[in-house]
């Protein structure tokens, strides 16, 4: 941002400010003065990567050790559950024992039903359920004004690792396509206690 000069009216009004305000006590210019003294920024120690030598178009470069990938609904191993079980469950080879489904729903409409949909099949015995949320509804790319799509496709996983939900959930896993696919949620639910 470049600055204009002053007019003379202008320079003026500025003289009679400056020689009407009183200088600030030494004590108190000391303090602004260490206040506003410049901190040294904590750099964080980065490893470097080795690189090829010879970069180039096509050349591969290594990935960050460090970096964890992010855990997702769409993951290829569940630490709750068999693997055998799991697969079957991914190539939707297992057939949901019931279904709700979600469309439409507010969140405040969709919370209590998707709770008790959960807890009355655990209650019941069922071990698979399918959550169908939908996908949400597509961008429109001239809208000025970016708005959340797909917000129960967000919450439906959330809610599920929440209590109460979490006691009666041991596995949630986007659905095959023959079942909604990314619209849809299969719900692994945990055995019932026998009495």
């Amino acid at each position: 941002m470049s600055r204009r000069k002053l007019r003379a009216d202008e320079l003026e009004i500025w003289q009679k400010v400056a020689h009407s305000t009183d200088p600030l006590p030494e004590a108190l210019r000391r303090e602004r003065l260490i206040e506003k003294a410049p901190v040294a920024p904590v750099v964080p120690a980065v490893e470097p990567m080795n690189l090829p030598k010879a970069f180039g178009i096509g050349a591969k470069v290594p990935a960050p050790k460090s970096l964890a990938r992010a855990a997702s609904t769409t993951s290829r191993v569940s630490p709750n559950m068999d693997k055998k079980t799991f697969g079957k469950m991914r190539r939707g080879k297992m057939v949901p024992e019931a279904k709700i489904d979600l469309h439409g729903m507010t969140l405040d409409q969709a919370h209590p039903a998707l709770t008790r949909f959960i807890l009355t099949s655990h209650t019941r015995g069922f071990r698979l359920v399918l959550v169908i949320t939908g996908k949400g509804q597509q961008d429109d790319p001239h809208d000025p004004v970016p708005r959340q799509r797909g917000v129960l496709k967000r919450q439906v996983p959330m809610w599920l690792k929440m209590p109460p939900l979490n006691s009666a959930v041991l596995e949630v896993s986007e659905a095959h396509l023959r079942h909604g696919g990314g619209g849809a949620y299969y719900v692994y639910l945990r055995r019932t206690a026998r009495r």
